[in-house]
C-alpha cells in the first residue's frame, strides 16, 4: 500500500532527491499507531486483503496480426518485370507482380469490385457510400489491432463499384483480407449507426458549399466533361430516400453480380496470389451468392468531345468566399504515346513562366497552376487560378500569357529546349522509393484500363525524338487563339458578393503598360444547362488497352 501526497507545504521537509529529474521527496513508513488510530485505514486494508481479482484489469486479447515470418521469398523462375495476368475468368482478372526491387516482407493487395449498380443514379451512389462507411465503422476495433501490427486497409466507393486495398507485412495479410470480405458479404446494419453516419454524410454534402472557389471550378469541370456524374444537390435530394430496408436490399443487389480486378504485388508467390484471389471469390459466392457480370456490363464512362474552334463558358457562384476561381481547359486529344509527350513537354516548358508571370509578376492570386488534365483516357492543358479579380479578367490574362509562349518557344535555343526534355525525362524515369508507390503506378494503369506498365520507358524514348518545331506545331494546331483544332471550356466561379460577371471582356491596356496585351477573344457559348450541353456533343471512344489480352492469358 502506497500513499503519495504532493503539496507546497512540504517544501523544506524533504530529505531525498530523485535521480533522473532531480525531484525532491521524502519517504517514510506509516506507523502502526497511525494505522490503528484510523478506522478508515483499517477498513480499507481489510477490504484489500480479502479482495477478489478485478475482471476489468486484464491483458489485451492476443493480436493475431503480429507477423512472425519475415522471410524474403526467392524470386520465382518465371518472375516478370511488370505485372502479369495470371487469371482471367468471367468472375475475375488477377494481375501479379513479385517484388524484385525493395525486398521487404511486405505486399500490396488492390481490388476493384466492379458493379453497374454502384453509380446508376444518385440514390444508388448514396447507398454505396453509406454501405462502405458503415462497414468501415464496424471494422474499426478489428482494424486497429491490424494497424498496430503494421497492416492497413482502405475501402472506398467509386463510380464503378468498390475499391479495397490491404497493405503492410505480408505474413498475416490474408487474415485481415478474409475478415473484410466476410464482413462485406454478411454485413448486418446497426440502426443507430446508420442514422449517425447518414447524418454525417448529409453534413459533408452541405459543407461542399464552403469549399474553396478553385475546388468548385474543378468540380464543375468534371461534371461538364464526364459522361455520367451526379451533382452534390442531386445526391442531397436522393439521400432522403435512403432507408434501412432499402439499403439492406441494395447491398444484396450490389453483391449479387460483380467483376473483380486485382493487383497483388510484393513479397508473395504466384501460387499464394492465386489462393488469395480464390479465397475472395469463394467467400463472396458462399455468403452473398455472387455471380459474374456479363462482358457487356463492363462498361466505362467516356469523355465529352468538344468541337473544333469551340469555346464554352459555365458560371456559378461560391456562396461563402470572396475570391473567384477559374479553370480553363484546352482539350487536346485521346491519350497515346505521342500525344502524352507533346502535352507533357509543353506543360514542362510553360510551367515556370506561367507561375512567374501570372502569380509573381501580375499577382493574380495565391493559387496559380498549369498542367495536364487527364480523365477517361482524354487529356488537355488546364489553368487553375483563385483570385480577387473577376474571372473574365483572369481569362484574358491566361490567353495573353499563352500567346507569349509561341514566341518564347520560337526564340528558345536548342540547348534550352534539350534541358526541358532532360528535366521531363528525369522526372518520368525517377524510380518509386517505396513498394506502395510502385504498386500505385501499376494500379493506375489497371483502373484506367490501359495496362501500359512500361509507359515511362516507352514515352521517354519517344520524348527524346521531339523537336522544337514539333512543339510549335502542337501549339499552333491545338492551343493558339486561331488554332483549327482548339477545344476550350472555361468554368468561372464568382465570388460571394458578385451579382454578375460578363463571360468575356476587353482589357486593351490591362491597367498596366508592362503587361502583355491580351488577344481579342471570340464570344463564347454560355452553358445554361449541363445536361443539354452534354447531350448536344459526341463522346470520345475509350482508349484501347496497350496489351493483347488473348496473348496475355496463360
Amino acid at each position: 500500500f502506497r500513499v503519495a501526497i504532493v503539496s507546497k507545504s512540504f517544501e523544506g521537509k524533504t530529505d531525498r532527491t530523485e535521480d533522473w529529474y532531480g525531484t525532491q521527496y521524502k519517504q517514510e513508513a506509516i506507523s502502526d499507531e497511525v494505522i490503528k488510530a484510523s478506522s478508515l485505514f483499517l477498513l480499507l486494508i481489510q477490504k484489500w486483503q480479502n479482495a477478489d481479482l478485478n475482471g476489468k484489469f486484464k491483458l489485451p486479447m492476443k493480436n493475431e496480426f503480429i507477423p512472425t515470418n519475415f522471410e524474403i521469398l526467392p524470386l520465382e523462375k518465371d518472375a516478370t518485370q511488370y505485372p502479369a495476368l495470371v487469371k482471367d475468368t468471367a468472375m475475375s482478372k488477377l494481375w501479379f507482380k513479385q517484388d524484385d526491387k525493395f525486398f521487404l516482407p511486405k505486399a500490396c493487395l488492390n481490388f476493384e469490385f466492379f458493379s453497374p449498380f454502384a453509380y446508376v443514379d444518385p440514390l444508388h451512389c448514396n447507398m454505396a457510400y453509406l454501405y462502405l462507411e458503415l462497414l468501415k465503422d464496424s471494422l474499426n476495433e478489428y482494424a486497429y489491432a491490424a494497424e498496430l501490427a503494421g497492416l492497413n486497409y482502405d475501402l472506398q466507393n467509386t463510380i464503378y463499384g468498390m475499391y479495397l486495398s490491404v497493405k503492410g507485412y505480408n505474413d498475416k495479410q490474408h487474415i485481415l483480407l478474409k475478415k473484410i470480405i466476410e464482413k462485406m458479404a454478411t454485413f448486418e446494419i446497426d440502426e443507430k449507426r446508420f442514422e449517425i453516419i447518414k447524418e454525417a454524410y448529409m453534413r459533408s454534402l452541405n459543407n461542399f458549399r464552403a469549399e474553396q472557389p478553385h475546388q468548385h471550378a474543378m468540380y464543375y469541370l468534371r461534371l461538364l466533361m464526364t459522361e455520367v456524374a451526379w451533382t452534390k444537390d442531386e445526391l442531397k435530394e436522393a439521400l432522403d430516400d435512403v432507408t434501412l430496408p432499402r439499403l439492406k436490399a441494395f447491398i444484396a443487389q450490389l453483391l449479387s453480380r460483380l467483376h473483380i480486378e486485382a493487383l497483388l504485388h510484393g513479397n508473395i508467390t504466384k501460387q499464394a496470389a492465386l489462393g488469395i484471389m480464390q479465397m475472395v471469390e469463394d467467400t463472396l459466392i458462399e455468403h452473398a451468392h455472387t455471380k459474374p457480370l456479363l462482358p457487356s456490363q463492363l462498361v466505362r464512362y467516356r469523355e465529352v468531345q468538344l468541337p473544333d474552334r469551340g469555346w464554352f463558358v459555365y458560371q456559378q457562384r461560391n456562396e461563402v468566399h470572396n475570391n473567384c476561381g477559374i479553370e480553363i481547359y484546352y482539350q487536346t486529344d485521346m491519350q497515346s504515346t505521342s500525344e502524352n509527350m507533346f502535352l507533357e513537354l509543353f506543360c514542362q516548358i510553360i510551367s515556370e513562366p506561367c507561375f512567374n508571370t501570372l502569380r509573381t509578376q501580375e499577382q493574380l492570386g495565391y493559387i496559380v497552376f498549369s498542367g495536364p488534365r487527364r480523365a477517361n483516357g482524354i487529356q488537355g492543358l488546364r489553368f487553375i487560378i483563385q483570385s480577387e479579380k473577376p474571372p473574365h479578367y483572369l481569362e484574358s490574362r491566361v490567353e495573353a500569357f499563352l500567346k507569349t509562349m509561341e514566341k518564347c518557344i520560337e526564340d528558345m535555343t536548342e540547348e534550352a529546349f534539350q534541358k526541358h526534355i532532360q528535366a521531363l525525362a528525369i522526372r518520368r524515369l525517377d524510380k518509386p522509393k517505396k513498394l506502395s508507390a510502385e504498386c500505385a503506378k501499376y494500379w493506375g494503369e489497371i483502373i484506367s484500363q490501359q495496362y501500359n506498365f512500361d509507359r515511362d520507358n516507352i514515352e521517354v524514348a519517344y520524348l527524346k525524338t521531339l523537336t522544337k518545331d514539333d512543339i510549335i506545331q502542337f501549339y499552333r494546331v491545338l492551343l493558339a487563339i486561331d488554332a483549327p483544332r482548339r477545344h476550350k471550356v472555361s468554368v468561372h466561379v464568382l465570388a460571394r458578393e458578385m451579382d454578375s460577371c460578363p463571360v468575356v471582356g476587353e482589357f486593351p491596356c490591362q491597367n498596366d503598360v508592362n503587361l502583355a496585351p491580351a488577344p481579342p477573344l471570340p464570344q463564347p457559348s454560355v452553358i445554361e444547362n449541363m445536361t443539354e450541353f452534354k447531350r448536344s456533343l459526341p463522346l470520345f471512344p475509350l482508349v484501347k488497352p496497350h496489351i493483347n489480352f488473348m496473348a496475355a492469358k496463360l
